[in-house]
Protein backbone atom coordinates (compact mmCIF):
# COMPACT_ATOMS: atom_id res chain seq x y z
CA UNK A 1 0.00 0.00 0.00
CA UNK A 2 0.96 3.45 -0.73
CA UNK A 3 2.25 6.04 1.96
CA UNK A 4 -0.71 8.35 1.80
CA UNK A 5 1.08 11.33 3.12
CA UNK A 6 4.69 11.65 0.65
CA UNK A 7 6.97 14.28 1.15
CA UNK A 8 7.81 13.11 -2.85
CA UNK A 9 5.61 11.75 -5.23
CA UNK A 10 5.86 8.17 -6.22
CA UNK A 11 4.91 5.83 -8.93
CA UNK A 12 1.04 4.49 -8.61
CA UNK A 13 1.10 1.07 -10.08
CA UNK A 14 -2.62 -0.29 -11.08
CA UNK A 15 -3.81 -3.41 -12.58
CA UNK A 16 -3.63 -1.61 -15.53
CA UNK A 17 -1.64 1.30 -15.51
CA UNK A 18 1.34 3.21 -13.83
CA UNK A 19 0.81 6.42 -13.25
CA UNK A 20 2.52 9.86 -11.97
CA UNK A 21 -0.31 12.50 -11.91
CA UNK A 22 0.87 15.26 -9.88
CA UNK A 23 -1.75 18.14 -9.33
CA UNK A 24 -0.89 21.77 -7.75
CA UNK A 25 -4.36 23.05 -6.67
CA UNK A 26 -5.17 26.36 -5.27
CA UNK A 27 -8.77 26.71 -3.22
CA UNK A 28 -9.32 30.38 -2.10
CA UNK A 29 -12.09 30.69 0.86
CA UNK A 30 -15.26 31.95 0.40
CA UNK A 31 -14.98 35.91 -0.29
CA UNK A 32 -11.11 35.24 0.52
CA UNK A 33 -12.29 35.64 3.79
CA UNK A 34 -9.05 35.40 6.37
CA UNK A 35 -10.47 31.63 8.12
CA UNK A 36 -6.99 29.97 8.42
CA UNK A 37 -5.87 29.96 11.43
CA UNK A 38 -4.19 26.97 13.49
CA UNK A 39 -7.31 25.43 14.74
CA UNK A 40 -8.37 25.42 11.04
CA UNK A 41 -4.87 24.07 9.72
CA UNK A 42 -5.14 21.44 12.22
CA UNK A 43 -8.32 20.27 10.78
CA UNK A 44 -7.71 20.54 7.38
CA UNK A 45 -4.84 18.57 7.64
CA UNK A 46 -6.89 15.65 9.57
CA UNK A 47 -9.41 15.83 7.00
CA UNK A 48 -7.04 15.10 4.48
CA UNK A 49 -5.32 12.59 6.17
CA UNK A 50 -8.50 10.74 6.09
CA UNK A 51 -9.63 11.46 2.49
CA UNK A 52 -6.02 10.25 1.85
CA UNK A 53 -7.14 7.03 3.53
CA UNK A 54 -10.55 6.91 1.35
CA UNK A 55 -9.46 7.96 -1.81
CA UNK A 56 -6.77 7.14 -4.08
CA UNK A 57 -5.31 10.49 -3.35
CA UNK A 58 -1.78 11.50 -1.94
CA UNK A 59 -1.31 14.85 -0.37
CA UNK A 60 2.64 15.70 -0.84
CA UNK A 61 1.93 19.23 0.60
CA UNK A 62 -0.09 21.63 1.87
CA UNK A 63 0.34 24.86 2.76
CA UNK A 64 -2.33 27.43 3.90
CA UNK A 65 -1.86 31.20 3.52
CA UNK A 66 -4.84 32.82 5.52
CA UNK A 67 -7.68 33.10 3.10
CA UNK A 68 -6.05 30.68 0.63
CA UNK A 69 -5.02 26.85 0.48
CA UNK A 70 -2.24 25.39 -1.70
CA UNK A 71 -2.31 21.16 -2.32
CA UNK A 72 -0.14 19.31 -3.90
CA UNK A 73 -1.49 16.78 -4.83
CA UNK A 74 -1.03 13.16 -6.38
CA UNK A 75 -3.54 11.10 -7.76
CA UNK A 76 -4.52 8.16 -10.49
CA UNK A 77 -5.89 8.36 -14.27
CA UNK A 78 -9.39 7.32 -13.22
CA UNK A 79 -9.95 11.03 -10.82
CA UNK A 80 -10.05 13.91 -13.03
CA UNK A 81 -8.42 17.48 -11.54
CA UNK A 82 -12.27 18.66 -11.09
CA UNK A 83 -13.28 15.41 -9.02
CA UNK A 84 -10.34 15.88 -6.87
CA UNK A 85 -11.37 19.24 -6.09
CA UNK A 86 -14.54 17.97 -5.62
CA UNK A 87 -14.20 15.32 -3.04
CA UNK A 88 -11.37 17.44 -1.42
CA UNK A 89 -13.73 20.96 -1.09
CA UNK A 90 -16.70 19.17 0.23
CA UNK A 91 -15.21 17.27 2.96
CA UNK A 92 -13.24 19.50 4.28
CA UNK A 93 -15.54 22.61 3.97
CA UNK A 94 -18.36 20.14 6.13
CA UNK A 95 -15.64 19.13 8.97
CA UNK A 96 -14.19 22.82 9.01
CA UNK A 97 -18.18 23.95 9.75
CA UNK A 98 -18.77 20.84 12.03
CA UNK A 99 -15.35 21.38 14.21
CA UNK A 100 -15.01 24.84 14.28
CA UNK A 101 -17.92 26.65 14.71
CA UNK A 102 -16.43 30.14 14.99
CA UNK A 103 -15.58 29.59 11.20
CA UNK A 104 -19.21 29.85 9.90
CA UNK A 105 -19.63 33.33 11.80
CA UNK A 106 -16.91 34.77 9.31
CA UNK A 107 -18.85 33.33 6.17
CA UNK A 108 -22.12 34.13 5.54
CA UNK A 109 -24.79 31.51 2.75
CA UNK A 110 -23.42 28.27 4.69
CA UNK A 111 -20.25 27.81 1.83
CA UNK A 112 -16.41 27.33 3.04
CA UNK A 113 -14.94 27.94 -0.38
CA UNK A 114 -15.28 29.74 -3.12
CA UNK A 115 -17.06 28.52 -6.32
CA UNK A 116 -13.08 28.80 -8.38
CA UNK A 117 -10.28 27.22 -8.05
CA UNK A 118 -6.89 26.86 -9.70
CA UNK A 119 -5.42 23.93 -11.20
CA UNK A 120 -2.28 22.97 -12.78
CA UNK A 121 0.14 20.16 -13.70
CA UNK A 122 3.61 19.47 -12.07
CA UNK A 123 5.82 17.56 -14.70
CA UNK A 124 7.83 15.37 -12.21
CA UNK A 125 10.56 14.23 -15.25
CA UNK A 126 11.12 17.52 -17.35
CA UNK A 127 9.19 20.62 -18.83
CA UNK A 128 6.89 20.50 -21.98
CA UNK A 129 9.95 21.32 -24.19
CA UNK A 130 11.63 18.10 -22.32
CA UNK A 131 9.05 15.55 -23.08
CA UNK A 132 8.02 16.73 -26.53
CA UNK A 133 11.44 16.50 -27.48
CA UNK A 134 11.75 13.04 -25.86
CA UNK A 135 8.79 11.64 -27.66
CA UNK A 136 10.53 13.82 -31.00
CA UNK A 137 13.53 11.48 -30.45
CA UNK A 138 12.51 7.98 -29.80
CA UNK A 139 13.32 5.38 -31.75
CA UNK A 140 15.55 6.26 -34.78
CA UNK A 141 15.20 9.87 -35.89
CA UNK A 142 15.35 9.55 -39.64
CA UNK A 143 12.25 6.99 -39.21
CA UNK A 144 10.22 9.75 -36.59
CA UNK A 145 6.96 11.39 -38.09
CA UNK A 146 5.83 13.74 -36.10
CA UNK A 147 1.83 13.75 -36.04
CA UNK A 148 0.77 16.27 -33.77
CA UNK A 149 2.10 19.86 -32.68
CA UNK A 150 0.39 22.62 -30.75
CA UNK A 151 2.60 25.72 -29.35
CA UNK A 152 0.74 26.28 -26.08
CA UNK A 153 -0.09 29.46 -25.76
CA UNK A 154 -1.36 30.74 -22.61
CA UNK A 155 -2.53 34.43 -23.03
CA UNK A 156 -3.86 34.60 -26.61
Amino acid sequence: MLDKIAGMSQLVRKRHNVSILLYHIVCPAKYRRIVFSEEVDQVLKAVCLDIAQRYDIIFVEIGTDRDHVHFLVQSVPSYSPTKIVQIIKSLTAREIFARVPAVKKKLWGGQFWSDGYYVSTVGQHGTETTIRNYVKNQGREQEYTQLHSQQLRLFN
